[in-house]
């Protein structure tokens, strides 16, 4: 699908025209200019490579000064294929923000916060076992049995219990465009993404 690729920049809340109060998420969308262009003669399918954010020259190696210099643009920190674009672009076009009109809805790819390890019931949702009374000692957040020991004696594969949570890629689908600041390429969400502040993230139509 067409999209554009951004930067959160942080949440807030705007009232709609009911006085209903909404969360959403403010993302500086592009500009993005095209850095390749995919046809079906050449690469076997039909794409557009944008690229975002401005990376210095000393920082970027030989091939992707190359890569830029082909475009006749600088050097990007972050580089993503696009499939389903309307209409025709060459090597240094810029698309901007109004490629999103206010009312539609979008899929938001990013990479989720990393939390370290955690246990079984912040990672999976478990409720936790047993009282905190009746002589229990330490058992409120444990995770109770994973597998019976005669029969089939070994814990199954997917056993859902306690590790590395967050870090990976997660899409959060169907989000409703609720503003569009094309002076400042501002785009606001209903509801929330993923990652952090200042993390860059897919949006796709």
């Amino acid at each position: 699908m067409s999209g554009l690729i951004g930067k959160k920049v942080g949440m807030t809340s705007i009232f709609d025209e009911n006085g209903k109060n909404l969360p959403c998420t403010v993302i500086q969308a592009g500009p993005c200019v095209v850095t390749q262009v995919r046809t079906e003669e050449v690469d076997g399918y039909s794409a557009l490579q944008l690229g975002f954010d401005d990376k210095a020259e000393k920082r970027a190696n030989k091939s992707e000064l190359g890569h830029s210099k082909k475009a006749g643009t600088s050097p990007k920190k972050k580089v993503v294929e696009f499939k389903g674009f309307e209409g025709e672009f060459k090597l240094g076009d810029t698309i901007g923000v109004d490629l999103f009109k206010e009312g539609e809805f979008v899929d938001v790819i990013g990479t989720s916060k990393g939390k370290g390890f955690q246990g079984v019931v912040k990672r999976h949702g478990f409720a936790g076992v047993g009282q905190a009374t009746h002589g229990q000692h330490n058992r409120l957040r444990a995770p109770g049995s994973i597998g019976a020991g005669s029969d089939p004696s070994r814990v199954f594969k997917g056993m859902r219990m306690a590790g590395r949570m967050g870090g990976e890629r997660v899409t959060v689908q169907n989000l409703k465009v609720l503003k569009v600041v094309p002076e400042k390429n501002l785009i606001v969400v209903k509801g929330c993404v993923p990652g952090h502040n200042n993390a860059y993230i897919t949006i796709e139509k």
